[in-house]
């Protein structure tokens, strides 16, 4: 490609909307161009990269039992309510009427659509197992779009569905496409983390996620510093204290405490650390008010909470229902005297003695307050964000450490919740009707751009893998000579009968420009032509990966350019 042809806008300077390296990257590199808050319009080099991301993953899903199909992007909403989500999903679903005032939505994912399509084509376990995947836009009006592509609210996906008579179909099915995203991950060259997650809003059983591991990720990965043990922190737990007996428990007395409501208060006034303190919580699932009690050092992990008790919304109370519950008003709230509201706990309040906690009387809180002797808890689960220096959970011995990473895969166990709730059964050998049991298998195709970017960059610009890069070659032909550019052209023409993927810089654009832009897009091989270096027989060449320059002999430059290309990552 003549980049004098090429539409590529590039920027000098850092869009002030950009906070992130590859939201910024991607802007002035003139990959894409915003149309409104996270929706995007990809130029010729974004849309390069994508397209080469999607023919990786369709490469290794067809060496897979996979078959691709097309899924309508517009849903009724007739199949959401069939599986008790049109509701459930929430606010990130973008629902509309047509003229005939039926309701649909724009499809945020595709297990509604899939269910309904098989449910009345497979019909015996010898149509089974199937696997379907597609390659589309997804669309989810999320709240506050950011980071560029990162958190978008229309986005490329693909999706894949498993189909099998059994659970150790589903078990096959699900190590096959593990493996499949392992060697996508590997061919894309992204340092990638398979770590154990929720499966938030799809349902089902296990899911894993594929992180990449990036300073910018919105996620946050506990790994384990001894063992194999990954998990993102919204599932991830710690080693969990045996039972300690009671012992030197205190009388419980009331401390004043003069508009002191935080534990960081706490801790000053009274000169007692948050691990000795009970922090109380009204918590709104759907409409049951929920009391929640973790240790003062201790975070709430919404996450668990909202899987605990199945809840399709969860919200702090308001100060009203505070005040309805506990007769005082948040700071001073706390477990003692409180009847007919569930309590809920972390286990790790089950160890705690002599601890402080809210009086439920302004300005009061109580001392030397025990489980069970001052308070009942109707069950003790994990509510808590695991930190970093927390014992692992799976070897007991190593420590956990926290690291920020990017979701670009998602993979679930579905079981049998769509077929359950929407009707895809077969007939088995005995002609017995029995549900249909699935999986679902995303990655994140846009995503994706934005995650290499955050790992490959420098203060220049993109440092692209070469199976991602828009371009392998670009070639600068620098000064107005007749030999410099007879020369580029040759070079230009012969790379590109070999099969490179060239880009010729033939703008009339001074050669600081061009080595700027070159730098910026990212392309891994630049080759620089010159009057001085010709004088020489010779080219000079830089890998944009390792900043290396080199010079090769203008006699023997295919071979030298196509050992080049083999050994980039």
């Amino acid at each position: 490609m003549r980049m004098s042809k090429l539409y590529l806008p590039t920027l000098k300077e850092d869009p002030a909307e950009a906070d992130i390296k590859s939201h910024q990257l991607m802007l002035r590199a003139g990959m894409m161009r915003k149309l409104s808050p996270g929706i995007f319009s990809y130029l010729p080099l974004g849309y390069r990269v994508i397209r080469k991301i999607e023919n990786i993953v369709r490469e290794e899903m067809n060496k897979t039992s996979s078959q691709e199909v097309l899924l309508p992007v517009m849903q009724s909403s007739k199949i959401w309510k069939e599986s008790n989500r049109w509701d459930k999903f929430g606010p990130l679903m973008i629902k509309f009427k047509d003229r005939k005032d039926h309701e649909y939505c724009l499809g945020p994912t595709h297990e509604e659509v899939i269910t309904d399509l098989i449910k009345d084509e497979v019909r015996s376990y010898k149509d089974l197992p199937l696997n379907l995947y597609q390659i589309q836009t997804k669309v989810r009006d999320e709240i506050r779009p950011r980071f560029g592509v990162m958190r978008g609210r229309e986005f490329i996906m693909k999706d894949a569905y498993s189909m099998d008579i059994d659970y150790e179909g589903l078990d096959n099915s699900y190590q096959e496409m593990y493996d499949a995203y392992v060697n996508i991950f590997d061919r894309l060259g992204l340092e990638t983390r398979v770590v154990k997650a929720d499966s938030g809003a799809m349902g089902g059983k296990d899911s894993h996620e594929f992180m990449v591991i990036a300073e910018s990720g919105e996620d946050d990965i506990a790994v384990c510093d001894s063992c194999d043990y990954a998990a993102n922190t919204e599932l991830a737990s710690s080693y969990q204290e045996k039972e300690i007996i009671d012992k030197d428990l205190k009388e419980r007395k009331l401390i004043d405490t003069p508009d002191i409501k935080t534990i960081e208060g706490l801790e000053q006034f009274l000169k007692i650390d948050g691990s000795k303190m009970i922090k109380t919580m009204l918590m709104k699932a759907d409409e049951e008010l929920v009391i929640v009690l973790v240790r003062g050092d201790d975070q709430l992990n919404e996450v668990k909470l909202t899987n605990y008790l199945q809840a399709t919304n969860l919200e702090p109370a308001s100060e009203e229902e505070i005040v309805e519950v506990f007769g005082v008003k948040p700071g001073f709230i706390g477990p003692v005297n409180i009847e007919g509201y569930k309590i809920l706990a972390d286990h790790r309040i089950k160890n705690i003695r002599n601890a402080i906690c809210g009086a439920n009387i302004e300005d009061k809180h109580y001392g030397n307050i025990s489980p069970v002797r001052d308070f009942d808890v109707d069950q003790y689960i994990d509510l808590r964000t695991v930190k970093a220096g927390d014992i692992c959970p799976e070897c007991e011995e190593g420590k956990l450490d926290i690291e920020p990473g990017i979701e670009v895969g998602h993979i679930f166990k579905l079981g049998t919740k769509y077929s359950e709730s929407m009707g895809a059964t077969y007939l088995d050998e005995n002609g017995k009707a029995q549900l249909i049991v699935m999986g679902s298998y995303g990655i994140g195709i846009t995503r994706i751009v934005a995650a290499a970017i955050e790992q490959g960059n420098d203060q220049n610009g993109i440092i692209w893998t070469k199976d991602l890069a828009p371009y392998e070659v670009i070639i600068l032909p620098l000064g107005k000579s007749e030999e410099v550019d007879n020369t580029s052209e040759e070079l230009y023409e012969t790379l590109q009968e070999m099969g490179i993927e060239v880009l010729l810089d033939d703008r009339d654009e001074r050669a600081g420009v061009k080595f700027n832009d070159a730098d910026l897009i990212g392309i891994p091989i630049r080759i620089t032509v010159g009057s001085r270096s010709l004088e020489n027989n010779v080219l000079e060449v830089r890998n944009r990966q390792t900043g290396e320059d080199f010079e090769i002999n203008i006699d023997n430059y295919e071979e030298e350019i196509k050992e080049m290309l083999s050994e980039l990552e």
